[in-house]
């Protein structure tokens, strides 16, 4: 098999465009704004960061080192857990394009740390960083707990599963004003529900919803 060029290899990434294991970046001028696109990358199925390349997939290069210690910093100091990563440097018509490989974490949530000192945890849906909802929180949370789980089937499970057949578009809110419930409960309710590929949440419209798989 051919073994591929840096620019033929370049090339064959952007022809691809951004998508949800992909991202280009013109440069890197915060780390604290790239924390946000590692937690997306490490929180869903991890990914590609291509540093020198504009939104349309022009080249512009990277201009200096910087751009490798801002994503050292937005790796270890910006995200927590902290977030695995490789970097290589490719040369493509007499530009250097940094490109980042992202591992999807074995420890998540993986939060990114804003500007303001507060954490949040992101994930990549589609071409886009989305900011995970309090049921993704508790379903990865959930899903680290070593200890097993009752599984307890009362009226407010089948209360669950009949507004889901009843609306396929159910909101979190919708369901806790429907149910009686507090928000908590409901979180802790329709995670239990993803965890055990009952239920999934979609993202529609800037908003995720949650419907029967």
């Amino acid at each position: 098999m051919k073994t591929l060029t840096d620019t033929e290899y370049i090339h064959a990434l952007i022809a691809e465009g951004e998508h949800q294991q992909q991202d280009f970046k013109f440069e890197i001028s915060d780390a604290r704004k790239i924390a946000k696109t590692l937690s997306a990358f490490a929180n869903t199925d991890g990914g590609k960061l291509l540093i020198g390349v504009k939104d349309n997939g022009k080249i512009a290069g990277v201009r200096s080192d910087e751009e490798q210690y801002m994503i050292e910093a937005a790796a270890g100091l910006y995200c927590s857990p902290e977030v695995n990563y490789t970097m290589q440097t490719y040369l493509v018509e007499g530009r250097s394009v940094l490109v980042v490989q992202i591992e999807e974490s074995d420890r998540k949530p993986v939060y990114a740390k804003d500007e303001t000192g507060k954490y949040l945890a992101y994930l990549r849906i589609k071409d886009e960083n989305i900011l995970a909802t309090p049921v993704h929180l508790r379903v990865w949370q959930q899903s680290g707990s070593l200890k097993g789980e009752l599984i307890e089937y009362t009226e407010r499970e089948q209360l669950l599963l009949n507004l889901l057949e009843e609306d396929n578009r159910l909101s979190l809110n919708r369901y806790c004003r429907l149910a009686h419930l507090s928000r908590r409960t409901a979180e802790h309710l329709l995670a239990k529900f993803v965890r055990y590929d009952i239920v999934e949440p979609v993202f529609e419209g800037h908003k995720f919803h949650f419907r029967l798989k």
